[in-house]
């Protein structure tokens, strides 16, 4: 049975998002993207970006599974409070649409996908290029969204609840 798995890089100005397909062994790139809320609008309208464009996708790739990282906390605490923001507006936009969301943290998901918690970006990005070559992410979010979303495929036979 195929797992498909939406993964989300949450965040106010750039949420990252990626779909990946999972059975057994096998992990197939489906797609992926970046979110860009309007920076001009008010912070409602740049959540509510959010939100509406998160439920399109899925309902166009209808996942049965998200995962999604946990923030760790900034050394401004303004900067911590807004990205938790935009995370909860990708979490009720999945969970309105009745689909499982799982949370990573950082580290879990480096160890997931290389063996190591505190890998460094071109670990990941490495890994990310061998198990799904067909994916070409063009910036940061949407690279760290596909690494959310292949990690959880590694992690979701020890995470099921």
């Amino acid at each position: 049975m195929t797992m498909r798995v939406l993964g989300i890089d949450p965040g106010l100005l750039h949420t990252g998002w990626a779909i990946v397909d999972a059975a057994g062994q096998s992990r197939k790139y489906v797609a992926s993207g970046v979110i860009l809320p309007n920076p001009k609008l008010e912070m409602p309208q740049r959540l509510v970006t959010i939100y509406r464009e998160l439920t399109k996708i899925c309902d166009a790739f209808q996942p049965n599974e998200c995962s999604i990282e946990i923030i760790f906390v900034n050394k401004n605490p303004k900067t911590t409070l807004i990205l938790g923001q935009a995370r909860a507006a990708a979490i009720v936009a999945v969970a309105n649409q009745d689909v499982p969301v799982f949370e990573y943290e950082p580290n879990v998901i480096k160890k997931a996908l290389t063996g190591a918690g505190h890998a460094d970006k071109s670990a990941i990005d490495k890994m990310v290029k061998i198990l799904l070559p067909a994916a070409q992410p063009k910036t940061a979010d949407e690279a760290d969204a596909i690494a959310i979303a292949l990690a959880h495929t590694n992690m979701a036979r020890f995470v099921k609840m």
